[in-house]
């Protein structure tokens, strides 16, 4: 008894101190990680750049932020110090918007936050909202500027009737307004949160003219009964219902084509995660068994066969092949790859069996931090784009400011209210499509999309303004500028005519699947090269080839596979592999071929320029 006693007795010290170190241990870790790490969030309810950098400064005032960056076009926030995530969000409601965490997006197909920022839902409803609005306006115009300024025609019921006409414009303007509330939404909620934005401009305009029309039209009625008709006629130019709808219409113009912007733009990050497999051959007891990406661990064995993409970041352990590595480097030619080599995500294997280690999964991927790279240079800040929120953030109080005291002016010199409110509401409709608030993040954002699509990734908006500034360019891959197709460039006969040369290449490299072996067989079928029969055709590991020609042996591949097939004067091969030095610096691939151990020449392969590139 006294010996289980005391067994259980040591087993609950065993349990308490591993509590304890796991307690400790565990805290220890979050300590570490909290020392400087960031976060994304998706932020809802900006509008403009006073928004953003109305988020910006009350997360910044955060206890323990060190950096906080808002891209209103993205809606994303980007957090970096040791405040934890409830903080940062209730900094943000209280500011008056919304914030939720960002989850990290992961290689797999499922959908995730991060897949949920890219989707482009803005435009579908500002186009919607547009539709509406210009349908409700036309009418309005009609009735209020049409009939008026022109004399078009109306129902006979409206002739005469001025108080029936300022109904149908109430009418058409509340819609309208309807339609467009969420101007005024954020506009007087930023204005109770002491923070106007472009909205709070948008929604005064058009509520000051809608308060002043109404005003007039009760205005009206009232002298109608008092048989005032010159009073009728005053108070109906006195309506400013078209103004208060076309401020709405015009801007909302302006949002659609912002929306739209935004949502080209993303095209191409949503085509890099496309590249990402979604499945990877698991290679377990050499049994292969198809798997999900998120099941692949690092250490674990996978297949890849001819066609298929790599699914992750490893090196390979058996096989040799050639991989298109141009999604990642911009490379078009393909790299061959053989036993102890690395392997990228999304690379395409093209012509053999490999058998690889994953080193790299998930998040560490190159793939995945190349996207990571991209979305947070959406939320970086070009110089110039922090000038703007600067100016922006004090903007909107002092077009407010200065709308105020055109007012004042105006009835101070003894103008009507009618006259001195237009000029007001002038100033508040003029100002509020900013072109420093709006248009430097929308063209960031363009020039991020327009290089992303012709395959030009900006690290940060920084990089972008300082590329408007570049003189020369050095370019450190020929993928930039090429067309992506290798072509023969250089044929180097030695010891036999060019043509015996060409037509024993093009004999030997129709067998091949090798990418480069299509340069010659384009070649070939270009200067109308009849097939040769290649007999006992065999792919030698280290990218090799022979067979059988016509009862001679023939052997293709680089200098290293050649060099110990061959029989060559020390002269010959002196100058061989001068030329090949000579090709290999102007960015060719030197091909050798041999017949019978005797050398027959070098043919030259590259990626050629494309015409446009010196543009």
């Amino acid at each position: 008894r006294r010996q289980r006693q005391m067994c259980i007795r040591d087993r609950i010290h065993c349990i308490w101190h591993e509590s304890i170190w796991k307690y400790m241990l565990g805290n220890s870790i979050q300590l570490i990680g909290r020392e400087n790490y960031m976060e994304q969030y998706k932020v809802k309810g900006m509008s403009c750049a006073a928004c953003s950098a109305r988020v910006e400064k009350a997360v910044s005032a955060v206890d323990g932020v060190t950096d906080c960056t808002v891209s209103l076009l993205t809606n994303s926030m980007s957090v970096e110090g040791t405040a934890d995530a409830a903080t940062i969000i209730r900094a943000v409601e209280k500011a008056g918007y919304k914030a939720s965490k960002m989850k990290a997006g992961k290689q797999s197909g499922g959908a995730t936050d991060e897949d949920d920022a890219l989707k482009d839902t803005e435009t579908p409803l500002m186009r919607k909202r547009l539709i509406a609005s210009v349908v409700l306006l036309i009418p309005l115009m009609y009735v209020s500027m049409g009939h008026m300024m022109w004399n078009w025609p109306l129902p006979p019921f409206f002739e005469g009737n001025h108080v029936a006409m300022g109904l149908v414009q109430l009418l058409f303007t509340v819609a309208i307004m309807v339609v467009n509330q969420k101007f005024f939404v954020n506009g007087f909620k930023g204005l109770i949160h002491r923070a106007p934005n472009m909205d709070t401009l948008v929604a005064l305009g058009s509520a000051a003219s809608f308060i002043y029309s109404v005003y007039a039209l009760f205005a009206m009625t009232d002298a109608v009964v008092k048989g005032q008709d010159d009073m009728v006629m005053h108070y109906m130019h006195e309506f400013y219902f078209e103004s208060a709808a076309m401020i709405l219409t015009l801007i909302t113009v302006g949002k659609m084509l912002e929306a739209k912007s935004k949502g080209k733009t993303t095209d191409a990050l949503k085509g890099l995660m496309k590249l990402a497999p979604k499945t990877a051959v698991l290679v377990k007891d050499g049994v292969e068994q198809t798997v999900p990406i998120e099941q692949l661990h690092i250490g674990d064995l996978f297949a890849v066969r001819p066609g298929e993409n790599i699914p992750v970041d490893g090196f390979v352990k058996e096989g040799n092949s050639a991989v298109n590595e141009s999604a990642l480097t911009g490379e078009s030619i393909p790299v061959d790859k053989n036993p102890g080599d690395p392997v990228s995500a999304a690379t395409l294997n093209q012509s053999g069996y490999l058998l690889c280690e994953a080193t790299r999964v998930g998040e560490d991927t190159t793939l995945s931090q190349i996207i990571h790279m991209v979305s947070d240079a959406a939320a970086t800040k070009a110089p110039i784009a922090k000038v703007a929120d600067k100016v922006s953030g004090v903007f909107v109080p002092i077009v407010i400011s200065i709308a105020i005291v055109t007012f004042v002016i105006w009835m101070l010199v003894g103008r009507p209210v009618g006259y001195s409110l237009a000029r007001a509401i002038s100033v508040l409709v003029i100002s509020c499509p900013c072109a420093l608030g709006l248009a430097t993040p929308v063209a960031i954002m363009v020039g991020n999309g327009v290089g992303a699509k012709h395959g030009i990734l900006f690290k940060t908006a920084v990089s972008l303004e300082e590329t408007g500034k570049v003189q020369i360019v050095a370019l450190d891959k020929t993928g930039t500028i090429t067309k992506g197709e290798p072509r023969v460039t250089d044929i180097f006969p030695v010891g036999c005519e060019e043509a015996y040369l060409m037509h024993a290449a093009y004999a030997l490299e129709q067998k091949s699947e090798h990418p480069l072996a299509k340069a010659i067989i384009a070649w070939g079928d270009a200067n109308n090269q009849t097939e040769a029969g290649v007999r006992e055709f065999q792919a030698v590991s280290g990218n090799g080839l022979m067979g059988v020609r016509d009862g001679k042996h023939l052997q293709g591949g680089n200098w290293n596979y050649i060099s110990g097939q061959i029989r060559i004067a020390k002269e010959e091969e002196t100058e061989l592999r001068k030329q090949a030095e000579v090709y290999a610096s102007e960015g060719k691939t030197p091909l050798f071929f041999a017949e019978d151990g005797k050398i027959l020449g070098m043919v030259a392969v590259a990626d050629v320029m494309k015409e446009d590139s010196p543009e």
